[in-house]
């Protein structure tokens, strides 16, 4: 799994769980709109699973 992934949070998470925003913390996500690049690892994929209705997710090649 090469390469890195752009995560953008792109939902408010306002009435939702309150388990969802230590998730959020942990991808390095602190305000709605904000992008993060990340690398492409097995528990970074793991993390963006549980909040991935909250996110904007795209694949960075190189």
């Amino acid at each position: 799994m090469a390469g890195k992934l752009q995560v953008t949070w792109v939902k408010s998470n306002i009435a939702g769980c309150s388990k969802f925003e230590p998730v959020l913390r942990g991808l390095g996500l602190k305000k709605l709109n904000q992008t993060v690049i990340r690398s492409n690892t097995p528990e970074i994929r793991g993390m963006i699973k549980k909040v991935i209705h909250l996110l904007k997710v795209e694949e960075i090649n190189g």
